[in-house]
């Protein structure tokens, strides 16, 4: 398949997820020439407001191979991923992302996560959307269940 055909696919599956009453989003994932995982915005489905596209095709490459790691694949998304999704990708080491309808496309319908990246991106201290405060625990100068985990590489994948 070539990058027009997988990009197709996005988009494909986010029409029809529009179809069936979800957002238009969609992506595909491929690694080593393969499509491992695909997936539709799935947050009215699921009542779940992670269930993006992105996010679905992650969790279901990473079950199909056992790992959270997917070094290597390309994620193709119909739509511009927003900041949570990226974040996703790079801490599962996506190498590519390749995205159809940019940020601007989707502005005019209320499609962008500028507005949000942007709030986001701001120290905690100046977030106003939730209060947010600190309250750490007894150990927080030298936490202990980092320690663990690092000590433990079991599950580290």
């Amino acid at each position: 398949m070539t990058d027009a055909d997988l990009m197709q696919e996005a988009v494909t599956l986010a029409r029809q997820n529009v179809a069936k009453g979800g957002q238009p989003f969609g992506a595909v994932l491929v690694r080593d020439g393969k499509v491992i995982a695909r997936a539709a915005n799935r947050m009215a489905a699921d009542n779940d407001p992670t269930a993006h596209a992105e996010l679905v095709a992650l969790r279901l490459a990473g079950a199909a191979l056992g790992t959270t790691r997917l070094d290597g694949a390309i994620v193709y998304a119909s739509g511009q991923p927003c900041m949570m999704c990226l974040a996703a990708m790079r801490i599962a080491g996506i190498s590519e992302i390749v995205i159809g309808y940019s940020d601007a496309s989707g502005a005019a319908y209320g499609m962008s996560p500028a507005a949000i990246t942007a709030e986001l991106s701001q120290p905690l201290e100046a977030q106003t959307w939730a209060r947010i405060r600190y309250l750490p625990p007894e150990d927080a100068s030298a936490p202990e269940i980092y320690r663990l985990y690092v000590a433990n590489p079991v599950g580290q994948s």
